[in-house]
């Protein structure tokens, strides 16, 4: 993807019109522009999951996100300028910054946004349950 132009980038347009991704923001991680900065990195790096699946499209600077695999041990992800993740409703990850402490990215939505982030453990909802048999059924 070309975050340089993502206003005007084919790609972009063609991947949001084919996932039904209506609505988006941008959000800026940086100690200067984030209120409460320390607040939201303690809790963007808390293990928890949400009800929606998460998709995350870094238009600049670079950042981690931590997922659990099948055996529940934590596998990192380095995301960098151009680099798009959908996390699955049900997954159980977290969020932090590299030694930049920087990264500017956008926040895709089906629909109406929904912030809420259950903290783990979070195995009794539905969603967890639907992740878990996704798995499972993956494996064999």
């Amino acid at each position: 993807l070309d975050a340089d132009n993502y206003e005007t980038d084919p790609c972009l347009k063609e991947i949001r019109e084919a996932e039904n991704y209506s609505w988006m923001d941008i959000i800026t991680i940086e100690k200067d522009k984030l209120p409460n900065y320390e607040e939201k990195i303690k809790t963007f790096y808390e293990e928890h999951l949400h009800l929606d699946d998460e998709i995350r499209y870094i238009l600049d600077g670079s950042g981690y996100f931590d997922v659990r695999d099948k055996d529940d041990k934590w596998i990192r992800i380095f995301m960098e300028k151009g680099d798009m993740i959908t996390l699955p409703a049900g997954i159980y990850h977290r969020f932090t910054l590299d030694e930049n402490n920087y990264v500017k990215a956008m926040r895709l939505f089906v629909g109406e946004p929904v912030w809420t982030a259950y903290n783990r453990p979070a195995d009794h909802f539905p969603a967890r349950k639907q992740y878990m048999q996704f798995l499972a059924e993956a494996a064999q």
